[in-house]
């Protein structure tokens, strides 16, 4: 089984050094869905407190940037590109982020974040009216970094 690659042989939590390898293009995709009542998906663009879709779209693009504000280990990294879209469907939102940037780490953990804040922004926009909505199925669904 591989190491875990924050903690070191003492068991200290650390930032990984990634100051030796060369910067490349990288690229995550993560995805989250939030479940909620029929009659509240069709109602996400006239909430109270506004549009509840564009609202997390913006909320989930301002966590990517700010990740490693949120997560203690992360990089901070300068993000090249940020996407965050939202589709509704009959029972709820299907949350993708998109991240991508020129650096020696991954923006997994920034495309994870986007989306894990843009479903809590809808289940705040929304939980006036609904109180039985849910977040799950928060995945990594894509990984990839150019060669060297």
């Amino acid at each position: 089984m591989a190491e875990l690659s924050h903690v070191s042989e003492a068991g200290d939590v650390r930032m990984v050094d990634v100051g030796g390898k060369p910067a490349s293009r990288r690229r995550a995709v993560a995805r989250a869905t939030v479940r909620m009542a029929t009659a509240t998906a069709g109602r996400l663009r006239g909430l109270p407190k506004g549009d509840a879709l564009v609202t997390a779209q913006l909320a989930g693009i301002m966590a990517a940037k700010r990740t490693s504000e949120l997560i203690p280990l992360c990089h901070p990294l300068s993000l090249s590109h940020v996407d965050v879209s939202l589709d509704v469907g009959e029972a709820g939102v299907e949350i993708t982020g998109v991240v991508e940037t020129t650096a020696q780490t991954g923006v997994e953990m920034e495309a994870l974040t986007a989306v894990s804040v843009a479903a809590l922004t809808v289940y705040d926009m929304a939980k006036a009216i609904d109180k039985g909505m849910s977040i799950g199925d928060v995945t990594l669904v894509e990984k990839t970094k150019e060669p060297e």
